[in-house]
């Protein structure tokens, strides 16, 4: 049994048993990364969750009226000790039944949070990619157009606008436009 288990953890077992499979897997990069950002994303979400929580629904229920937005909820079945309850959780633990719609909401709040947050990233990333792609961008030839030439020197296939040969370092002719 022990052998078994082993070999199927050994690098030769790689590929050819389920527990091989599982461990190419588990090891290729971009399981990895996504690993990475599922525990960045849970660290993030409590952060925002902070945010929301301790510092914008505060100020915000102060101005509605001293309002905390955590307890605010509906009873909808009274528990063993019947209310009114003050909070949220006094009425769970006399075993009502109660629809939180404060927590609710400061879930909504921290929900639009993250996707703005993570709007304005991909956003970030998609202006740099445009500004990487713009200033590395290569003119495409028009159809019919030669695209490479052959050095006078030594022959080898070099691109028709070069002006030294990348292999022999030849100097050359500009290409006619």
């Amino acid at each position: 049994m022990f052998k078994l288990i082993a070999g199927a953890l050994s690098r030769k077992g790689v590929g050819k048993t389920m527990f091989g499979e599982f461990r190419k897997f588990i090891m290729r990069g971009n399981v990895m990364d996504l690993a990475v950002g599922f525990i960045l994303g849970g660290a993030f979400g409590t952060i925002v969750k902070s945010l929301v929580d301790d510092v914008i629904m505060p100020p915000l229920g102060l101005l509605l009226g001293k309002t905390d937005f955590s307890n605010l909820f509906f009873v909808v079945k009274e528990g063993a000790t019947p209310g009114p309850y003050a909070t949220l959780k006094l009425a769970r633990e006399a075993g009502a039944t109660a629809i939180g719609y404060g927590v609710f909401f400061n879930a909504i709040v921290a929900f639009i949070i993250v996707g703005f947050a993570i709007f304005m990233m991909v956003r970030a990333m998609n202006k740099m990619e445009a500004k990487f792609e713009a200033q590395f961008a290569k003119e495409k030839p028009k159809p019919g157009e030669p695209t490479e030439k052959k050095c006078p020197f030594c022959l080898a296939t070099i691109p028709y606008a070069a002006t030294r040969c990348g292999h022999c370092t030849s100097q050359l002719e500009a290409a006619k436009a």
